[in-house]
């Protein structure tokens, strides 16, 4: 087992890890317990009772978060032409050129997010084994590919807190809701809103228990059990 700092020792004696806490006492503890000098990011990670070796299985979706990340989001934009010229005047801070695809494919990654036309798959399709594991491969599902002139809105969206959700391999997710610095209510709505989303997500062919285990952590800092039916009824 790997061994853990004096920081993180002291942060986990506060916390009963038998307990299943309420999710607004769970979000307090969870700040309460972040030690890093940087303003951490507050995780939600959700296990699921899915079997993600299905297609019909697959859980992924994108919420806009009430108050955001809290942080700059870099934006990269898949466009030509025109639709270059809109996304750039919409907020991207970068247009993926050949030139810029080239970098990506060695080992360029100075952004947060994608979005692309779907005339640019092609060439996006290139980089799937680069921005797939990462999370960055835009997606017709998840609402990143998108004709131009719908590009303002998604990157507006981007912008301002919109955060995509997928299951991966041990049928878990993993979903940054905010950060440390943040009121605990502004936590708890955006925690809110993601659990609502992840509902919504479940798949027609998920069989028992949906949502199995709900965990909060800040940077660094230790789980928190979270009660997962008290997660599943928040109000935002």
């Amino acid at each position: 087992m790997p061994k853990h700092g004096k920081n993180y020792n002291e942060a986990l004696q506060k916390i009963d890890r038998e307990k299943r806490y309420d999710p607004e006492e769970a979000l307090k503890l969870v700040q309460e317990t972040s030690f890093t000098r940087f303003d951490s990011t507050v995780e939600m990670h959700i296990r699921l009772g899915v079997d993600p070796r299905h297609a019909e299985q697959q859980v992924r979706e994108s919420v806009l978060l009430p108050h955001g990340l809290g942080k700059s989001v870099v934006i990269l934009a898949f466009a030509e032409s025109d639709d270059a010229r809109t996304a750039l005047e919409a907020g991207a801070d970068y247009i993926a050129d050949e030139e810029t695809i080239d970098r990506i494919q060695k080992g360029w990654l100075e952004f947060d997010a994608t979005v692309a036309t779907p005339e640019m798959m092609g060439k996006v399709g290139r980089l799937g084994k680069i921005l797939g594991p990462r999370g960055l491969m835009p997606n017709p599902k998840a609402g990143t590919v998108v004709p131009g002139n719908d590009l303002p809105r998604v990157i507006n969206e981007l912008k301002a807190g919109r955060v995509e959700f997928r299951v991966d391999r041990t049928a878990n997710l993993h979903i940054p809701l905010g950060k440390v610095s943040f009121e605990t209510q502004k936590l708890y709505e955006n925690m809110a809103t993601v659990m609502e989303a992840v509902k919504k997500a479940r798949p027609a062919s998920a069989k028992g228990t949906y949502i199995r285990k709900v965990t909060l952590a800040s940077t660094m800092g230790p789980g928190v059990r979270v009660d997962a039916y008290a997660a599943q009824n928040m109000v935002s």
